[in-house]
Order: C-alpha cells, then sequence, then structure tokens
C-alpha cells in the first residue's frame, strides 16, 4: 500500500533508538548481572548454592520460550503497548526479585521477569527495521550491538561491585529507575506503522499447539543446558527426561509451524537464504562468544585467584574495542560487500582464538586482557553486518516474526555455548589429569628428580611439619591438577577457533550486497 511505502515516524528516530536499546540494555544486563550474587542470595533466603543456581535457570527458561512467540504477542496487544506492558512488568518484578525474603519468591519473580523480558530484544530489532532506512539500519544496527555485546560482559563486574560494596538487592532495584525513565519516553515516543495498526485491529486466532510446542521443547531445552554440568549430564534421569522432551517439543513446533495455516511464528522467513545464513553465522558468534565470556572469568577466578571485579576488568577493555571498532565497520559497510566483512571478523576470530590457546599456568593480567581484547575485535565486524544482511532481501511484513526468530537462535546458541565451554573445561581437565598422572611414577626420572629437589626445598627452606616427600608430592599433585585445568580451558579456545574457520565458507553464501543494500559486484 502506498501509505505503508511513505509512511514516516513523527519522532526522531535516533531518539527511539536509543531509548529503546536502553530498555534491551537493562534486559541483557540481568542475565549475567546476578551470577556473581548467587552466593549472597544463598546466604539470605537459607539455600545451598546448587539450589540458588534455579535464579538463573528460571530466567532463562521464561526468556527462551517467550522470544519466537513475541512476535505474535505484538500483533495481539500493538507492538508500542506491548513494548511498554514488558517494560512495565520487567520494572516490577525487578522491584519485587529485591524485596523478597524467601528463595521460591526470587524464582517465581524471575520467571515473571524473563517472560516480560523475553519480549523486549524481538520488538527492539523490529522497531530499528521498521524506523529506519536501509542505508541506515547498519549504524541503527551498531547502536544496539552495543547493548547485547557489551551488556553480558559489563554485568558480572557491576554485579560483583553492587554486592560487595551494597547489596545483592540492588542488583535488581537498580533496574527501577531505568525502567520508569524507559516507560515514560517510549509512551510519548514510539509509534506503531500502518501495517502493525492494521493487524491490532483484527481478531487473531491463537495457536495453542504451536506456543504449547515451543514451550516444551525451548522450555526444557534451557533446563537441560543450565542444569546439565551440574546434574553430570546424560547420567541424570532429569537431564535424560528433558532432553527427549525438548527434541519432542522442538520436532514438533517445527513440523506444526509449517504445515498449520495461521502458525503463531512464520518460519517462512527461513526461505529468505540471507536470513537464514545470517541466522546461522549469528548463532555460531553467539556460541563462541558467551562460551568465552564464562571460560575467561572463570579462569580468572578458579584458576588464578582473582575477584569478581578484578576478572570483569579483563573483560572490559575487549567490550571497550568492540565499541570502538563498530563505527569503523559502519564506515566500511556503504564500500566493502558485507559478506567479506563477515568474513573478515570470523577470520580474526579464529586468529585471535589461536592465539589464545598459547596460555601458559603463569599468564600474566596483561597477557590475559589482550587474549580477550584480541577475541572482542572480531565480534565487531560480526554483529552489525550480520544483522543487516539478514533483513536486505526479507519482505517488510515478514519483520516482526524474523526479529523474534534471530533472537532465538543467538540467545539459545549461546546457552549452547555456555554450556559447552563449562561441560567441555570440567571434561577435558579430566582427561588431562589421566594422561598427566601416568608420567608421576617412581619409574619416571623427570619425576623423581623433581620430587627429590622438592623434598630437599621443603626440608632446607620451608617450616611446614610433615614428610618432605609426601609435601612435595602433593605440590607436584597441585600443579598437575593446575596443568591440566589450564590444558582445558586450550582445548575450548582451540575449538572456538574451529568452530570460526568452518563457519567462513558460509559467509560466501551471503548476498554480494554493500551495507546500504546496493548490489556490490566489484
Amino acid at each position: 500500500m502506498s501509505e505503508d511505502r511513505h509512511w514516516q515516524p513523527a519522532g526522531n528516530p535516533w531518539v527511539v533508538a536509543w531509548v529503546v536499546t536502553l530498555a534491551v540494555f537493562m534486559e541483557i544486563l540481568d542475565t549475567t548481572i546476578v551470577n556473581v550474587a548467587l552466593p549472597h542470595i544463598a546466604g539470605t533466603v537459607s539455600a545451598s548454592y546448587d539450589e540458588s543456581t534455579w535464579v538463573l535457570t528460571s530466567y532463562l527458561v521464561a526468556n527462551g520460550i517467550v522470544l519466537p512467540i513475541s512476535a505474535f504477542l505484538g500483533r495481539v496487544f500493538g507492538r508500542k503497548q506491548y513494548f511498554l506492558l514488558c517494560i512495565g512488568m520487567f520494572t516490577v518484578c525487578s522491584f519485587l526479585c529485591g524485596i523478597s525474603t524467601e528463595l521460591w519468591q526470587i524464582i517465581l519473580f524471575r520467571v515473571l521477569q524473563g517472560f516480560f523480558g523475553g519480549g523486549l530484544q524481538p520488538v527492539q530489532q523490529s522497531v530499528l527495521l521498521d524506523y529506519f532506512k536501509p542505508a541506515d539500519r547498519g549504524k541503527a544496527f551498531g547502536l544496539s550491538s552495543i547493548a547485547i555485546i557489551v551488556a553480558p560482559v559489563l554485568g558480572p563486574t557491576l554485579g560483583g561491585w553492587i554486592t560487595d560494596n551494597y547489596s545483592w538487592r540492588w542488583v535488581f532495584l537498580i533496574n527501577i529507575p531505568i525502567g520508569i525513565l524507559t516507560m515514560v519516553a517510549i509512551y510519548q515516543l514510539l509509534e506503531d506503522p500502518p501495517w502493525e495498526r492494521r493487524v491490532k485491529g483484527r481478531k487473531l486466532s491463537i495457536d495453542y499447539t504451536g506456543i504449547g510446542l515451543i514451550a516444551l521443547g525451548l522450555g526444557c531445552l534451557q533446563v537441560m543446558l543450565d542444569r546439565g554440568e551440574d546434574d553430570d549430564w546424560f547420567s541424570s534421569n532429569f537431564i535424560r527426561l528433558f532432553t527427549v522432551l525438548a527434541a519432542v517439543g522442538i520436532v514438533g513446533a517445527i513440523y506444526w509451524l509449517l504445515y498449520t495455516k495461521k502458525p503463531v511464528v512464520d518460519l517462512r522467513c527461513l526461505k529468505d537464504r540471507n536470513f537464514a545464513v545470517s541466522s546461522l553465522l549469528m548463532a555460531g558468534m553467539a556460541m563462541i562468544l558467551y562460551g568465552s565470556s564464562v571460560a575467561i572469568p572463570q579462569l580468572a577466578q578458579q584458576e588464578l585467584g582473582y575477584t569478581a571485579t578484578l576478572s570483569g576488568l579483563v573483560m572490559s577493555p575487549g567490550a571497550i574495542l568492540i565499541v570502538l571498532s563498530i563505527p569503523l565497520v559502519i564506515k566500511l559497510m556503504p564500500i566493502v560487500q558485507t559478506r567479506w566483512l563477515v568474513a573478515f571478523g570470523f577470520s580474526l576470530l579464529a586468529i585471535a582464538f589461536i592465539y589464545s590457546s598459547r596460555l601458559v599456568p603463569n599468564v600474566d593480567y596483561i597477557t590475559l586482557v589482550l587474549m580477550r581484547s584480541a577475541q572482542s575485535i572480531g565480534l565487531g565486524f560480526l554483529f552489525v553486518p550480520l544483522t543487516t544482511v539478514a533483513y536486505i532481501t526479507l519482505a517488510p511484513k515478514l519483520n516482526a516474526d524474523a526479529s523474534a526468530l534471530f533472537t532465538m537462535f543467538r540467545n539459545v546458541a549461546g546457552s549452547i555455548g555456555i554450556s559447552l565451554s563449562t561441560a567441555a573445561i570440567t571434561e577435558r581437565s579430566q582427561v588431562h589429569s589421566a594422561y598427566l598422572v601416568e608420567n608421576m611414577t617412581p619409574l619416571n626420572e623427570q619425576f623423581q628428580q623433581a620430587l627429590s629437589n622438592g623434598a630437599a626445598a621443603v626440608r632446607n627452606f620451608s617450616l611446614q611439619i610433615g614428610d618432605p616427600v609426601q609435601i612435595a608430592t602433593g605440590k607436584l599433585y597441585q600443579q598437575m591438577i593446575i596443568q591440566s585445568r589450564i590444558m582445558s580451558y586450550i582445548d575450548v579456545f582451540s575449538v572456538c577457533a574451529l568452530v570460526a574457520f568452518i563457519l567462513i565458507p558460509f559467509c560466501l553464501l551471503l548476498s554480494p550486497v554493500k551495507g546500504e543494500g546496493s548490489v556490490g559486484v566489484h
């Protein structure tokens, strides 16, 4: 319709972009800011640490379920009203989490917080798509990428600082002023385009089967991924049950959504090659990003003895580099084909993880910062180009469903990356220990020499009481454990490099377009 083609928002698009991105930043920050506060929460409500981890799991489950159906909910309520509802209820639930006195209360309000928070990212992305012409979308998604990439990195650092200096309750209560501010701004500034207003006026049929299958599949998948490492994966009947339920739900949902007449989310978006390939590449990037974002702080705190705040400072320079690289990428996008920028980003990522695999047990702070910074540079060349090219050839009417699916792929892949990274560190350290301990026998000359030198050092220079040989043996065993753990991190970084290399050829499947949508054949 001509009204659709000539529609222009009344407000300044950049002001709207800043406001909706602030809301998304607040929501993404909440997925990681709570991590370091879990021991404090467990102590306050008299629960074990294992029980307190449901504070994280409950949020991720609700968040994962609502992501793919957020476009449908936006059509039911109207996009502006749905966005306001999500921000308002997210803020209320943050307040309720902050004043809770029992663990079940926190978990209940975290479920609600995750449910309403999950609608913010897809709606924000569809707002940017509608408010900006293709030529300006790269800049808009550059702003969005700062929230999506920097917030998970900033979360643990900010959470640690707040918890150490104030109380874990302020991890939740800090959302209240931000939530109120964004609600007022959204109410004043945001407007629905004509095609959204037309849909809102219709009576929509509710696809209960599709919603149920999505909730079953993604909900059980998130529980399996988040609890798998704690419950020893498939040796646990609980994890096996949730794996089967996740498979039934996901396979059933795909079949149902493809063949039903009015699905809750339109999978026809995936027929568009640019969108399908971009979703695959974004999922791969998310696995690497979130997997490494967990591995580095874990390495710093558990192996090197860093505090939560100091381990966060290891990550911060990388986040700053991402912010600084995004303007450069935006300037390159109208000049260089998007697929070459994406391929370059994955190449940088692969090289950075090869560099990171040179990790040693006595790695210093500066080297660790350089490793993380090197990993971060490539990310700046991936998020904005991928998000831009995903929608270049997609029909505008599919923008809302596509945004929901695109965000879902990124978040689910990120959860998979975190789970695989955590599991690999545990499993591979056990494997390396088994191989290294074979050398700790009386038949190994080098071990015997190290043992005798250690025992002599204990006798001559130590005040420790006990058998010097046993003390030296214990110290050598501790060194073996540390080395096996470091080798497991090297394995994780090596796999990240391999995944980045594997994804490079897929970049060539993207259309030869530049950032503003023009064909870049030269």
